[in-house]
Order: structure tokens, then sequence, then C-alpha cells
């Protein structure tokens, strides 16, 4: 006790340990979607690939005005005796878990199929654009007044990766192997049954995560709130002229679509060209590892060379092993997993570092502008990655459409362009995104230090002031 006012806990791994559920919760709905919410409404409700990639792409433009609108709710709430941005967890889990297995209802899949169409456009809108909103964005917000250290900042962003790792591990390790059956004729199906069986388990795993993440997590740096009037027009000359937000902005769309797509062919490649459900489990355990191992050694190496530096050699890791997949066209397993692996050296250096790029990009808009806008900043980042999957759905679901695949016949031309489009976009996507990171995101690790130098010296004469 120190002047009549409860002391603080100090920043620890108890800390790191609750942020990381909370990425777990968010990956239990958001994995889920973006690794089986096509096909489950291709193979199982039986609607064409090109009307859901569709649908899923417009619902996401809605969240241009939805994540905003929260993170202006969010700058403008009052903090209580638990903080600004964890309140929120606890109040939007159970929304977001309900709306996520109202997604799969298996039990409409005899319905016409015009209700089909409006129940899955309904529950997606439901699930991403307002409640899983409602809860990501001060969730991601959260960081920043966790602590305003940038290597405890870094260390957030890398146990945040290990959650939606493990998260990742458990829908795509686990899942193909049960909810996949093989008919009489040999060919692995997605059951209904069982998605819906899953989805009820992985929103219960979710708010179990929000609920531990809300319980270990402590904000120490007093964010307040806002109270100016909200203008559309000064918001967007904002983000025009913070080339920082515009460069996480893209590389964060770039990132995404490339992953998600990634994602999203997997599902129908490894069944349909492999012939194994249970290599999409080995496909996901190659990122876990990949992942976990690296989540050691990203923190240190980046400490030593910048965020932005060591993103960028992993784009171009990425880059390099998806063209040559392209290139050899391989049915061999084992040479199409190694190579694998070594790509999602792209996803694991700039997954385990976004989320404390993000917070740079918020600290060099304080540098400049003297003031903290965490929610609405982090909001305008946390649409560039949904808008990501909105066109990574889309195109995944045109790609399936146009190449002609069909879960009920196969053909080895659909075959081989389902292997084309698994690796060449991915192969693309890291290039551009390599390149994206070098030419249009200028927070190299000088510019950071300078910055969190100027805003540590700032702070502390605010205090002596106080």
């Amino acid at each position: 006790m120190a002047n009549g006012k409860k002391a603080i806990r100090k920043f620890g791994i108890r800390d790191c340990i609750g942020y990381a559920f909370g990425d777990f919760g968010n990956d239990f709905t958001f994995i889920l979607s973006s690794t089986f919410m096509m096909i489950f409404y291709t193979d199982v409700m039986q609607v064409d690939g090109a009307i859901v990639g569709g649908l899923m792409m417009a619902a996401r433009f809605v969240d241009a005005f939805t994540d905003v609108a929260m993170g202006q709710i969010v700058d403008r709430c009052k903090p209580g005796k638990k903080g600004k941005f964890a309140p929120w967890i606890r109040r939007m889990c159970g929304p977001v878990a309900v709306a996520s297995l109202l997604l799969y209802a298996s039990w409409f899949q005899d319905m016409p199929m015009a209700f089909k169409i409006f129940w899955m456009f309904f529950t997606y809108l439901l699930w991403g654009s307002v409640c899983y909103t409602g809860i990501n964005i001060p969730y991601g917000s959260m960081a920043s007044a966790i602590t305003d250290q940038p290597d405890q900042r870094t260390l957030l962003s890398t146990f945040r990766n290990f959650g939606a790792t493990l998260a990742s591990t458990v829908i795509g390790v686990v899942l193909p192997l049960v909810v996949y059956y093989t008919d009489d004729s040999g060919r692995q199906i997605l059951s209904g049954t069982n998605m819906s069986i899953a989805a009820v388990i992985c929103s219960i795993g979710a708010v179990v995560c929000y609920l531990l993440c809300y319980n270990l997590t402590t904000e120490r740096v007093q964010v307040p709130q806002k109270n100016e009037k909200f203008s559309l027009k000064q918001l967007g000359l904002q983000l025009v002229h913070s080339r920082p937000l515009i460069g996480i902005v893209v590389c964060a769309l770039i990132l995404l679509l490339t992953q998600l797509s990634l994602t999203g062919f997997g599902p129908y490649l490894y069944p349909y060209y492999f012939k194994s459900n249970t290599m999409m489990s080995v496909a996901t355990a190659c990122l876990t590892a990949v992942t976990i191992v690296f989540s050691f050694i990203i923190p240190v190496v980046s400490k030593r060379i910048g965020k932005k530096e060591l993103s960028t050699v992993g784009a171009i890791i990425g880059a390099v092993a998806f063209f040559i997949l392209f290139v050899v066209h391989t049915t061999n397993q084992v040479v199409f997993l190694v190579l694998y692996a070594i790509g999602m050296l792209g996803i694991a250096c700039f997954n385990t570092l976004c989320w404390a790029m993000i917070t740079d990009v918020i600290d060099e808009d304080e540098v400049r502008n003297g003031e903290r806008s965490d929610g609405t900043m982090y909001s305008v980042y946390s649409f560039a990655r949904k808008l990501g999957q909105a066109l990574s759905s889309g195109l995944v679901g045109a790609a399936i459409s146009a190449i002609g695949y069909d879960v009920n016949v196969y053909d080895q031309g659909v075959a081989d362009a389902l292997y084309n489009c698994t690796t060449i976009v991915p192969a693309i996507g890291f290039a551009v995104l390599a390149l994206a990171l070098i030419f249009l995101y200028p927070l190299s690790k000088k510019k950071v230090d300078k910055n969190s130098a100027i805003l540590a010296e700032r702070h502390a004469g605010d205090h002596k002031n106080a």
C-alpha cells in the first residue's frame, strides 16, 4: 500500500500466459471459421463456392464501420477497477461463442437454398462483424495498457501468437481426424453432424480461455477516456498521413490473405489431391512445431536486429519455399510437408511480432500527435486483417468454383489445379509482403527505440507534474 492506493502487481509471466489465453479464445472461433466454414457450406450445405466466398467477402466490408465504431466505443469508455479493456472480454465472451456455433447449423442442410444462404450471411455477420469485433478490438488494444515497455510488448506478442498456435493445433490437428468420414467408395467426406458438435466444443473452449485472460492480466498503463467529438474526416486524415499505420495495415492484409488462402485450400487439397485427411493434421502440426521452436528464438533475434527486419527475412524464406513447391509439383507427402514447414517461417515471424508492431505504430502516433488512440488505431488494423480474411475467402471460393471442384466426383485436372493454387498463392503473397515491409513500413529498430526513449521521458515528466 502507498498513499492509500493498492499496489499494482509487476508485469510478469502471469500476464503473458493470460494474454496468450485471449488469442487462444479468439482463434477457437476465428481459425474454425477460416479453416472449415467454406468447406462446410460447399460440401454439407451444398452452396456454390463462389457464393460462399462472395458473401464472406461482402460481410467483411461491414467491418469497415463496426471495427471503427468499436474502437471509438473502447476509447471513450471510462476505465473501471479492472481497467479499460478487460471488462469487454468478460462482457462479450458468451455472445461470440454462441454466434460461432450457430454458423455450423447442420440441422438446416435440407432447408431451401435461399434459407441456407440467408442463414450463412446472417450468422457470419453476427459472429464476425458484431460479436467477434466486440471482443477482439478491446483485447488487441489491451496490450499497450498491460505494459509500456517495448521488450515486454514483444513478449506479449510472442505469447499471443503462441496462444493462437495452440488453437490452430487443436482445430487443425484434432478436428480433421473427427469431422471427416469415409464413404462406401473410399472418399473422405466432411460430416455435418460432427462439424456442429465440434463447433459447440470450440465455443465452450473459447469462453474458458477468455475468462482466463480476464483474470490473469493486469492493466498498468492508464489510458485516459476520450471525450472530444468524433470526426470521421479527422480520422481519415490521421490515417492517410500515418505512413506506419498504412504500412502495417497493408502488411497485415497481405499476410492474412496469404495465410488464410493457404488455410482455405487445405481442407480441399489434402483429402482430394493427397487422398489423406490426416495429412492436414500433420501439416498443422508442422506449423505448430515451427511456431513453438521459433517463439523462443524470434524475440531474442528481433531484439538484436528489429521486428521489421526479422519479419522481412521470414517473408523471403516463405516465398522461396512455396515457389519451389509450385515448381516441383510433388505427390510425395514428406517432400511437401518439409518445404511447407520451411515456408511457415514466413507466417511464424510476422505473426509472432505483428502485435508488438501495432503498439509501435500507436507509440509513433503518440510521439507525433501527443495523444493515444489505442482502440481506434487497433480497430483500423483489425479491419485490415478482416479484409485479408475477406479477400482470401473470395479468392478460395472463386477458385474452387472455377476449377470445377465437386466433392462427389474425382478429377485429376481439378486435383492438380488445387495443388497449384495452394502453392503459388502463398509464394506470391510472401514475396509481396517482403516488398511491403522493405519499402512501405518505416518503423525500423532504430526508429522504435528512439520513440520509446521519447515517450519514457515524456511520461516521466507527466508523473512529476501530476
